[in-house]
């Protein structure tokens, strides 16, 4: 096998660019049309592929920023999550396309899933796991500064490192709710409310999970803030 003067990896394919990212293979990995039930099962495969390959990257990204805070080096760590929520940005605006398919047409696409649900996708799983120990290092270091979390919000400008690591989890936290909660609506318009998934849950119960927060004390704190703002404005 010949190589031009720009190809210097080594592979089937003919450019660089195809041997790097295997080009190949990844577009072999979606079912052709002489076996599809529906022609949308190509959309419906693309949106899901593409998004396990953003979660994982945000989990990879969770992860290092893991070893970075417990070296207690905040600042790298920090900018690590602007990628874990690009991440799950994409995965929220992907589903964008699967309301391009009518309710009837995805009854189609459903034929061929089996029991596949997004309860077993490895990429959901993946990051699901990762996200608290992020929060569990908080703790930590917040404990390592002797502070409460109601001061270290009043005092943030003394502790900006550690107070803008409290609100990127709270908009990480806040990504994952709103992206579930993108998914559940288009779980209904699709299949509708009161029937059951691919794996036998009910959609009404799916409804339920979207209250699930990674960092309910983050959530909270906010209440005590203003309650304390309305003490402060009393005694004066």
């Amino acid at each position: 096998m010949s190589y031009g003067p720009d190809q210097i990896l080594k592979g089937a394919e003919g450019t660089d660019y195809e041997r790097y990212l295997r080009t190949s293979e990844l577009l072999s990995l979606q079912k052709g049309p002489d076996t599809w039930k529906h022609r949308d099962e190509l959309l419906f495969a693309v949106v899901h592929q593409s998004s396990e390959l953003w979660l994982k990257l945000c989990t990879a990204e969770a992860e290092q920023a893991l070893d970075y805070l417990k070296r207690d080096e905040i600042r790298p760590a920090l900018r690590l999550f602007p990628r874990m929520m690009l991440s799950i940005k994409y995965c929220h605006e992907a589903l964008d396309m699967l309301e391009q398919m009518s309710p009837w047409d995805y009854q189609q696409v459903r034929r061929a899933l089996g029991h596949g649900s997004g309860f077993d996708s490895p990429g959901m799983n993946s990051i699901r796991k990762a996200i608290p120990g992020l929060g569990i290092e908080f703790t930590r270091l917040l404990a390592k500064e002797n502070i409460e979390l109601l001061q270290l919000f009043v005092r943030h400008t003394e502790f900006e490192d550690l107070y803008l690591l409290a609100e990127a989890l709270v908009e990480l936290d806040e990504r994952m709710y709103l992206w579930r909660s993108r998914h559940f609506k288009l779980v209904e318009r699709s299949i509708g409310l009161k029937v059951s998934g691919t794996q036998g849950t009910p959609v009404e119960i799916l409804a339920r999970l979207n209250s699930f927060t990674f960092f309910p004390e983050l959530w909270d704190i906010r209440t005590e803030i203003t309650n304390y703002a309305v003490a402060q404005e009393g005694e004066n």
